[in-house]
Order: structure tokens, then C-alpha cells, then sequence
């Protein structure tokens, strides 16, 4: 699977840390990552630009899967669903990255990088894209 990481301007300083995380665990399971930004040293991008941007990618199929976030995850999620080819899902958590996976079988997963990231953050991103990408998508919960 070909896998994008893009988030809003507003955390355009989590970009490095969600791309690492993503390609920690995504790359040993054989997935590509690419990261399109949103970049510290770019202009800002509104979450309606970034969301074009995402369905963009998804239905010209240049990817597979986007993960993105802004600071409370909501807005992406908000905008991002009202366009074609978008099926996007709020994760907050590891059980709602696994649900997700499972239940929705979506392209697209927001989290939230500002509202109540705090000094659990970065293991909160890695365990939940690990429960994400833990088995196979579309499969029904329970099996």
C-alpha cells in the first residue's frame, strides 16, 4: 500500500515526528510512505486545501491511504469527508484505529496532534497506526 502523510498548517511541526512514526511502523510491513507536508517553512494551507489535496490523491489513486491530523483531528475529519472518494475516519486511540481498519475499511484517518497530545503523544500515534495496520482492512469486527 502507498501511504501519505499530509496534515493542516496549523501542526505543521508534528510533520517529521508523524512521518516517522508512520514509516517506523508502516515500512516493515512492506508499505510505501510519502510525505507531502504540510512543511514548518511553507505558507499555511486551510483544512479545505489539504482536504481537496487528500481526495485528489485518492481518487487519481497516486495513493492508497492518507494520514493526517490537525490540532483536534475534527476539522480534517469535517472537511475531508464532504469530498468524493473520501472515506475518513477520527482516530483517537489504538481501539479506534483497529475498529476503523476492520469495521469502516476507510482511506483516510485523522488524529489529533494539538488537543491533548501531551507527553503521551508520540505513543499514542505509534500504537495506534500499529492496531491500524495490525491485520487486514474490511474484515469485520468481530471476525
Amino acid at each position: 500500500m502507498k501511504i501519505a502523510v499530509i496534515q493542516a498548517s496549523t501542526q505543521a511541526d508534528k510533520n517529521k515526528v508523524l512521518t516517522e512514526i508512520v514509516k517506523k511502523v508502516a515500512s516493515p510491513l512492506g508499505h510505501e510512505i510519502v510525505n507531502f507536508g504540510v512543511f514548518e517553512d511553507e505558507a499555511n494551507y486551510s483544512y479545505t486545501e489539504i482536504a481537496l489535496l487528500i481526495s485528489i490523491l485518492l481518487s487519481s489513486k497516486s495513493v492508497d491511504f492518507i494520514i493526517t491530523g490537525c490540532s483536534s483531528g475534527q476539522g480534517m475529519a469535517l472537511a475531508c469527508n464532504t469530498l468524493p472518494g473520501v472515506l475518513y475516519g477520527f482516530v483517537q486511540n489504538p481501539q479506534d484505529a483497529f475498529l476503523f481498519g476492520r469495521i469502516n475499511d476507510g482511506n483516510a484517518i485523522s488524529f489529533l496532534l494539538g488537543l491533548g497530545y501531551g507527553w503521551l503523544g508520540k505513543l499514542n500515534l505509534e500504537y495506534s497506526l500499529e492496531k491500524l495496520f495490525a491485520g487486514e482492512f474490511g474484515i469485520g469486527y468481530p471476525a
